[in-house]
Order: structure tokens, then sequence, then C-alpha cells
């Protein structure tokens, strides 16, 4: 297993409803990339779809890819936070499950990353955290 450091949430930047292939092919055909953005997808309806093995790099953010695991939800197109109550339920319990397996490591969002400037995941990962487990 690689040495995981952070377990970065993303958004798709897309309408809800983009297929699975769809975005797959984008990194592919459009971006020329051999590997997905991602290690996890997560759709609107709470289905997750593990895209490439943890013990693989996935290309979510440049510069951080070696040592983090990339979860996304398909949603948060225009900065938006557009996740359906089945995406955050998935989204939490695969998080449960990541840290168990890594040691607790922290969970960011990819704006979080130092010299990030986009809006993803298009929602405060510490701030909805936080009102999860204080609950």
């Amino acid at each position: 297993m690689r040495s995981i450091k952070r377990i970065v949430i993303h958004c798709t930047a897309t309408p809800q409803n983009v297929a699975v292939q769809s975005i797959l092919d984008y990194w592919k055909n459009v971006n020329g990339w051999e590997s997905p953005g991602y290690h996890y997808l997560i759709e609107a309806d709470g289905e997750v779809h593990n895209l490439t093995p943890l013990d693989q790099i996935a290309n979510g953010a440049k510069g951080y890819n070696h040592d983090s695991i990339h979860i996304s939800y398909i949603g948060g197109e225009h900065g938006i936070d557009d996740r359906t109550n089945d995406q955050k339920m998935a989204m939490l319990a695969l998080i449960s499950t990541l840290k168990l397996k890594l040691y607790n490591v922290p969970i960011i969002g990819h704006r979080d990353l130092p010299g990030v400037t986009k809006a993803c995941p298009s929602f405060e990962v510490s701030d909805w955290l936080a009102k999860i487990y204080q609950t």
C-alpha cells in the first residue's frame, strides 16, 4: 500500500446526471490521462464506483496524487453544493471505511490544498464533517 497522507474530496463540476462513462471518456480523450481522476466516484443515487485501486495513483490534484486518495461526487456545477442525501450518506460511509483502513488520515477538500484556487468540492469539507460528528 502507498503511504497515504490525506483523503481529498472533489466534485466533478458537472450536472448530476452526467454518466460515469462520459467522465471517464473525458479524462482519457480530452485530458489524455491514462488513469482516472479519482479513486471513487459517487453518483446522485449514491452508487459508488471504485475507478482506481487504492494502491494506484489517481489524477485528482496535481502535485498531491502520490500520497492522496481522491473521492468525488457527480455534481457541484457552478460551485454549488448540490449533493443529494444519497451522495452524502455514501460519501460518509466511504470516508468512515477509509479512515479505519488508513489510520485516521485527514480529510480535506480539493480547494484546501496549497496553491489550489478552485471551488471544488463546492462545500466546506471540515464544516460538513464537524456537523456530522457532533450529532
